[in-house]
Parts: C-alpha cells; structure tokens; sequence
C-alpha cells in the first residue's frame, strides 16, 4: 500500500493554535444563528463573524499561518473538515476515513494513505452529521448505517459503533463531473476499436445487456458509456438506488428510490419503480444496479417487448452473473423451479459484459459473452471477446491483450434485420503479441 504521508509538521498543530482553532470554531458556532438564504450567503455570513472573533481575540497571526487557519475552520464550520481538501481534489475518485488517524483515498485507481487525521471519534460523527443532515438522513444506535448521495452525485456511506467496532466509519464515492466517451475507454485500454463497435451496434439493436464486475470496477461508468449509443427518438426511463447515471438524450426520465422516513414509512424500492415503469411507455428502461427481487420484475420487462434494456450487478465472472441473477429472482419471493427460473433469464439476456478492476488499479472489459440458449437444465454462454493476460510489468501492471473468440454470435441476424451486419473480421482471431505493451498511464 502506497502513503502520501507529509513528514513535515503542519503549524497549526501547535498546541497554542489548535486551542485557537477551537475557540473560534466554538464562539462562532455559537454566535452565528441567522438563517442564509443560499450556500454563498451562508459562506459569507460565516467568514465576516470568523473575521470578527479573531480581531475581538487580539491574536496576530503570521498571514499566511492566518490563512492556513481560516480555511481549516471553514471546512470545519461549513464543510466536511479535514476532508475537504480531498473532495476538493479531482483527481480523487475515492475517500475512506477508517478511524481518525487513517484516512485513505483512490487516485487513478490506487489507494494511498493520507497525512489528514481527525481529531478523535466525535469530530468524525460531526462531520458525519453534517453531511447527512442536510440530506433529510440520520445516523444512530438505532440507524447505525446510512447510505445517501450528496448534491452533486457524489455517493456517501457512514457506519458508527456499535456496527462499526474501532471508529465511525466514512466512505465518500465522488462524481465525476467530467463524463467519459468511449473514446476515452478506448485510450484508457478498457477496451478496443473493435469492441466498441460491437457494443454499439448491440445497443443500437435493442439487445439486452447487463453489465457485471466487482466493487469499484467501474459498471456504472460503463453503463453511462453504452446508454450513449441510444438514439435520440427513444423515450429512456432510468431506475436508480442513488442517482448516478447522467445520459445525453433529451427524452430522459429519471427516478430515484426514497428510504423509509424517521418513522418507517414512505419507503419507494427499485422493484415498486421497476413495475411502475411499465405504464409509462418506455422504450428502454435502464436500472442502475439489480441487487434483489427487482430481478425478476426486470427480466419480465425484457421479455415483455422492452428489448434494449440495460443494467449492471456485482459478479466475479459472467457465468457468476447469471447465479446472481438466479438467487435475486428467488429473493422476490416467488417460488418458481429454477429450470423456469433460468429459462427466464436464457430468453430475456442477450449479452454480458464483465468489467474488472485489475491489480494497481487498471478497469478492463474482461469477457464480452452472448447468452445463446438452454441446454437441458443449463444456460449455454458463449465468450465473444476476452481479454488475455500474458504477464505482469515491474510495477505489478498487468500485461496482456483483447482477443475475438473468433465466435460470430447467434443473434447476427437480429442486428442485421435492424441495419447493423457486423464484419467477419470483427471476430477473427489474434495472435498474441510477441512483447506485450505495458499499460499505458
């Protein structure tokens, strides 16, 4: 595990300062009651009070030392305190603050442990509140874990004692506000010229697709990636637990699941959306992540005329996607055999797309896999692209390289009845290259 630990010691951990600090985070917290309009206002108003107790204390700082300081008790007062600068940075995808003094982040797939630190157990469940708050979500002994998606898109998931054993607990995953094209995929080596035709051509087509991977292997970028290839005369209804997908199209209705209040009512799941959105007329329905009995309302979408559907889960392999489809159908509570269980599946997916999240931080498309029929009790797949990894480079990257099974896919003739015939040489066979390249950075 790499650090970015800053071996030089901050001044504002004097112990003077820091008692400083702490006057004027309380004074101010406590002199500053009026109500702000907007986010800038509030921002202002609690500048001009800071500005007011410190000349009120007769302290006089170094300037810069002052400054350093001022910003610290900002974030403290109206941001999410020793953290902000990282939320701040763009270049940071992931942050995780495991106890006070271990806060790691996720830059360009790697997670490296900071110098920020808090100060004890309470001064993470404030900022935790303050999060959260705002929100209209709570955390407690009641309630100890909470999961919620911030103004920006960016998701949010705290977990306090007694849950959490050591500390509180704080993951914060950020939304990029710059949204990828597959041409920056295809530079990223997540995949190749050649897939990406395919995958369009298999979106534009109506197939339905879902998309596979493990935590953090990039399923919902992806997803937001392919819904690019819808066309624009489609009417596009997306289903999320937490609002992340951003499509293109004009004709886009979006809806978001509600957690139960504080009273346990008014609770909308994924599954109530998901049968909801069959009486209104969509073209393609696009749900953010399957993760229970919505399974099984989704894939009687899909084989009720909504072809062209698109959605991601966690699995480790294709085939492992179609056992997790199995067990969340079974969570809806509907006592089908399973032979009818696969038959549904078999007749309702077209297409698997497998993303991992390889060592050192490189996502790649793993496995393009067609799910051509039943074979007695058994869904035959078969592999359309895979990607082959030949070695590993110095720094632990992987090597390797996407191949075409040479397999041309049973349903050609449905993408070339709509206009889309795909080349023979789109599927021929590659050798391996004799020096494999090193993942470019």
């Amino acid at each position: 595990m790499e650090s970015s630990h800053d071996p030089v010691r901050s001044p504002l951990q004097d112990p003077n300062i820091v008692k400083l600090k702490a006057y004027l985070i309380n004074t101010v917290s406590h002199e500053f009651t009026q109500a702000s309009s907007s986010p800038a206002e509030h921002a202002s108003q609690v500048q001009e009070a800071l500005n007011k107790v410190y000349e009120h204390t007769g302290v006089k700082l170094p300037e810069s030392i002052r400054v350093e300081l001022f910003h610290d008790i900002l974030d403290e007062l109206i941001g999410f305190g020793p953290i902000q600068n990282l939320i701040d940075d763009p270049d940071i995808s992931e942050v995780m603050v495991n106890r006070p003094d271990q806060v790691y982040i996720e830059r360009k797939g790697k997670l490296l442990e900071t110098h920020v630190k808090f100060e004890n157990d309470d001064h993470i469940r404030r900022v935790i509140e303050r999060i959260i708050m705002p929100l209209g979500r709570r955390v407690d002994t009641d309630s100890p874990m909470v999961d919620a998606r911030l103004p920006d898109g960016s998701r949010v998931n705290a977990v306090i004692p007694p849950v959490a054993i050591d500390s509180p607990l704080l993951t914060i995953r950020k939304f990029s506000k710059a949204r990828l094209t597959v041409d920056q995929l295809i530079e990223f080596d997540t995949l190749t010229p050649m897939m990406s035709d395919f995958l369009r051509a298999c979106v534009m087509g109506r197939l339905n697709i879902i998309i596979s991977g493990g935590t953090g292997s990039g399923k919902t970028t992806l997803l937001n990636v392919l819904s690019c290839f819808i066309p624009e005369t489609e009417r596009v209804l997306t289903i999320e637990d937490s609002a992340e997908l951003r499509l293109a199209q004009v004709h886009v209705i979006r809806m978001e699941a509600r957690p139960p209040d504080l009273d346990g009512r008014g609770q909308v799941t994924i599954r109530d959306m998901v049968r909801n959105a069959l009486r209104m007329r969509p073209d393609r329905i696009i749900v953010g992540e399957c993760r229970g009995g919505e399974a099984l309302d989704m894939l009687q979408a899909m084989n009720t005329g909504h072809d062209g559907s698109l959605t991601t889960l966690h699995a480790n392999s294709p085939r492992d996607a179609l056992s997790r489809l199995e067990t969340m159908v079974l969570m809806s509570g509907m006592e089908l055999p399973l032979k009818v269980i696969r038959q549904q599946v078999a007749s309702a997916v077209d297409l698997i797309v497998h993303q991992s999240r390889l060592k050192n931080g490189p996502r790649k498309i793993t496995a393009i896999s067609e799910v051509s029929g039943m074979e007695g009790d058994t869904i035959v797949m078969t592999d359309i692209f895979k990607y082959e990894q030949t070695g590993v480079a110095e720094d632990g990257s992987p090597i390797g390289y996407f191949r075409p099974t040479g397999i041309r896919p049973m349903f050609s003739p449905r993408l070339e009845a709509v206009g889309y015939k795909l080349s023979a040489e789109l599927f021929s066979k590659v050798t391996p290259p004799p020096v494999p390249t090193v993942r470019r950075k």
